[in-house]
């Protein structure tokens, strides 16, 4: 038998029922039913749970054995009753009746607890970061990274692209964010730099006739962190392609960008044909052009229906200037008034005046507006609001007035933000998009 193991931990299923094995790893935790030990055994594969009784030759040194100690245990794999099996565990039908334990390395009071993953302060993660990496959920990500990156290289190269390495140390040749500088020791006082992306060396190779270009590319950029990205470096995807049309590019990387999604997504849905949203229609729905688009929300101007109304603070602006804009964010189930209070409410902690709005209800088999603006602007002007935008009664309308320049992001954030308060985004999906027709200056 092997030194160390002749399974993993995440190797033994009900048909090694019988079978004497060798297994090693980490001690995940030690729990003590009635003089029963039970241990949970971890490598970078899984987790067998392990029985020490009394009467087992193991037991003792079982008894010493603490969390994170390495142990190497010999064993017979005999399976759980019924009513134990653990389904959410591959190796939960068995567990290994010790016979000989071998503590290979024993550790003390660790300053980072491991089991539980329970938040702890970043300063201690990183200085115990080998502890840190043992901990669930950081293990899957770093093995999950892996996977999808080996994903795309097949993907790429299925699709007739080449992988080509580009230099790290370059010169200096700045895309909107400061160069990391390398210092020269051939010639003093002068500098390499690390590359931002390696746009100069896959373009001489685009025009070398290297056809179809891809890398998994380390980007370097000396700016501050980001929630999606660390300060300092990233890794893109990044590719060229020869002779191909707008249409192609799409062709091409949609089956890949998908097929990665549904690899990976652990069987939620993923968008089949990507919408193709121009970058106008992405800003004037959904405030944003990189839109959440599990929200059913789709914002509409309603300009025409304050123009010249009673609700003067909206009629006044249209009226004095003509980029003046009036948008609705419709909010189906929010007709209440303690919900558009709340929404208000949060507005104003954004910095904004706050947030018109108006809701409806059924009174005597009709619906009706009601709130402050469906009074001001009257009931045909409600009504013809609601009908626009195919509201029904226990539904609510925000708006937004002004430059859309200016307040489409405030927009975007409050249909993100009315979404999640009644959940009625789907967030059990991926739902993807290219977005299209970017325009070339911002005036």
């Amino acid at each position: 038998m092997h030194r160390y193991r002749s399974h993993t931990c995440a190797a033994l299923r009900k048909s090694d029922v019988g079978s004497n094995v060798r297994i090693s790893g980490w001690v995940h935790r030690v729990r003590d039913h009635g003089g029963v030990l039970f241990i949970d055994l971890r490598d970078h594969y899984g987790m067998t749970q392990v029985v020490c009784d009394p009467d087992s030759p193991a037991f003792k040194s079982a008894e010493v054995v603490r969390g994170e100690w390495v142990i190497r245990i010999d064993g017979t794999v005999k399976a759980r009753s019924e009513e134990t099996v653990n389904k959410t565990m591959a190796t939960g039908e068995i567990e290994l009746y010790a016979r000989e334990i071998e503590v290979l390395s024993a550790a003390k009071e660790l300053p980072l607890p491991v089991f539980g993953e329970p938040e702890y302060p970043e300063d201690v993660r990183l200085k115990y970061r080998f502890l840190d990496l043992r901990r669930e959920t950081l293990h899957k990500n770093i093995v999950k990274r892996t996977q999808i990156i080996a994903s795309m290289r097949r993907e790429m190269t299925a699709g007739g692209f080449t992988e080509y390495s580009t230099p790290i140390l370059t010169a200096s040749s700045p895309e909107g964010a400061r160069d990391f500088l390398v210092p020269s020791r051939i010639h003093p006082g002068k500098f390499f730099a690390l590359p931002q992306a390696p746009q100069q060396y896959k373009q001489l190779m685009m025009v070398a006739g290297f056809d179809r270009y891809f890398q998994i590319a380390p980007c370097f950029r000396d700016e501050d962190p980001r929630a999606d990205r660390l300060p300092g470096e990233f890794y893109q995807l990044d590719l060229e392609m020869s002779f191909v049309t707008q249409e192609e590019v799409w062709e091409t990387m949609e089956p890949v960008m998908r097929g990665i999604f549904e690899e990976f997504a652990d069987g939620k849905p993923v968008t089949q044909q990507f919408p193709r949203i121009p970058y106008d229609v992405a800003i004037r729905k959904y405030g944003s052009d990189k839109p959440d688009l599990r929200n059913p929300i789709e914002m509409e101007a309603v300009t025409e229906h304050f123009a010249g109304s009673g609700f003067k603070v909206f009629a006044n602006m249209i009226a004095s200037n003509p980029k003046v804009e009036v948008w609705a964010i419709p909010a189906k189930t929010g007709g209440s008034r303690a919900f558009c209070d709340r929404m208000n409410a949060w507005a104003q902690g954004q910095g904004q005046p706050g947030l018109g709005y108006i809701f409806w209800k059924e009174e005597d088999g009709k619906i009706a507006g009601s709130g402050p603006l469906a009074k001001n602007i009257g009931e045909e002007r409600t009504e013809a609001v609601r009908i626009q935008l195919g509201l029904e009664a226990g539904d609510a309308c925000f708006f937004v007035a002004g430059d859309p320049d200016k307040f489409y992001k405030f927009a975007g954030e409050a249909r993100n933000r009315a979404a999640d308060e009644l959940n009625l985004s789907n967030k059990d999906q991926f739902a993807l998009c290219w977005i299209v027709d970017f325009p070339f200056y911002r005036i």
